[in-house]
């Protein structure tokens, strides 16, 4: 189980830096190429389309290919595409090369996602936030890093940096493949499963609806979060392109404190309590956001965001999977399609909200998106009592 989290921690790190890169350097590929921030968002979009492609056919694939052939494969994708971003080819070029990055990292962060809360067990909160952590330092490490390289006149290097660590994350996963794989996954829910399948399959379809939307705001919002604000700070408070894109460390770096802690929060709370708690903490936070720009009350902001999502998308895995035991894989690969697909498409609105109305009503957009995630968060959690309640009056009543 040590290898396969060191390894899950590897893997989360390589999809890190790349789901950060286009976000990163953003303001000089926009100068670059000519292009719109909507354009921008389209190359964010198509990215997530690829993923959400990947994530939907993992569980087909893993059946037909193997677990070990299709993670090997995705983190070749993902390095071939870092790679042809790298030689700076025409936009056209670039959105086709998109779906293909999307669908390494997608694949890749379903796949692992599904190994780890598979093998986990009853450890599964903590064992995905630590992957999450290093989710977070990939993200952390790639404003620094595309910072200097923009500072520098390089900034399409940064891709260079996402295909050598894939290349060097395929090496690790292909000489030390974790033995634990080899058993299936499902065996040991398979009571579970036989025993939530009926009589509570509509209440079980809700649960899965509601955390499935939450999967879509919560990336979508993320995205679009990380992927704009240096814009925000570059046309709001008049940033350099290079120092604007520091302050996505501000966010990451408060995501990794946080992520080190969620785990053990997640398990002495539970997972709907600290789902809850969290939520309200960031639609405050992004509502205050709307209200002052300055760059101090923006910096600081985003740190609180940071800490109050930073436990969100693990937590929330783990959460679904036991309120709907039995279909890890399923489950798993369902909620990040889900998150792909408001990947997709949040970025692409908030390109062309900010084209449209500026930066002080994006802002406002943001703060939008977290009541939002708020409230699909409650219906997630009602629906999830509700199965509850009904699976323990059906286990005792009289046959």
């Amino acid at each position: 189980m040590a290898r396969l989290v060191f390894l899950g921690c590897i893997a989360y790190l390589a999809v890190g830096l790349g789901q950060l890169v286009v976000g990163t350097i953003m303001e000089p590929m926009v100068a670059a190429y000519g292009i719109q921030y909507g354009d921008g968002g389209q190359l964010v979009m198509n990215q997530f389309l690829g993923g959400m492609v990947g994530i939907t056919l993992a569980p087909w694939l893993i059946g037909r290919i193997g677990k070990k052939a299709l993670l090997l494969t995705a983190l070749g994708i993902m390095a071939v595409a870092q790679i042809a971003y790298s030689f700076q080819p025409e936009w056209g070029t670039m959105l086709t090369i998109a779906p293909f990055a999307g669908f390494g990292f997608g694949t890749t962060e379903a796949v692992v996602g599904s190994f780890i809360i598979g093998s986990a067990m009853g450890n599964a909160n903590v064992a995905m936030s630590r992957v999450e952590v290093f989710f977070g330092v990939g993200a952390l490490i790639m404003p620094f890093a595309g910072a200097a390289l923009i500072s520098n006149g390089h900034w399409i290097l940064a891709f260079v940096v996402v295909g050598v660590i894939a290349v060097i994350t395929l090496v690790l996963w292909f000489l030390y493949w974790p033995k634990i794989l080899d058993q299936p996954i499902e065996s040991k829910t398979a009571v579970e499963a036989q025993s939530t399948r009926m009589p509570n399959r509509a209440r079980a379809i809700v649960v899965l609806a509601a955390c499935s939307i939450f999967f879509a705001v919560y990336v979508g919002f993320e995205m679009s979060f990380i992927h704009y604000l240096p814009s925000l700070l570059v046309q709001n408070n008049g940033l350099s392109d290079s120092a604007a894109s520091l302050s996505l460390s501000i966010f990451w770096g408060a995501m990794v404190i946080g992520r080190i802690v969620s785990g053990h929060a997640a398990d002495r709370w539970g997972g709907g309590v600290y789902m809850l708690v969290t939520c309200i903490s960031a639609a405050v936070v992004f509502i205050l956001m709307g209200g002052l720009d300055s760059v101090w009350a923006t910096f600081l902001l985003t740190f609180l965001g940071g800490l109050a999502m930073s436990g969100m998308f693990a937590i929330a895995l783990v959460f679904a999977n036991r309120a709907v035991p039995g279909m890890t894989e399923r489950t798993t690969s369902l909620l990040m399609a889900f998150g792909g697909i408001g990947g997709a498409l949040m970025p692409r609105l908030t390109g062309w909200f900010l084209d449209d109305y500026g930066a002080d009503a994006t802002r406002w957009l943001f703060a939008g998106f977290a009541v939002l995630m708020l409230a699909v968060i409650v219906w997630a959690l009602l629906s999830a009592k509700s199965l509850k309640r009904a699976r323990t009056l059906s286990e005792v009543a009289p046959a």
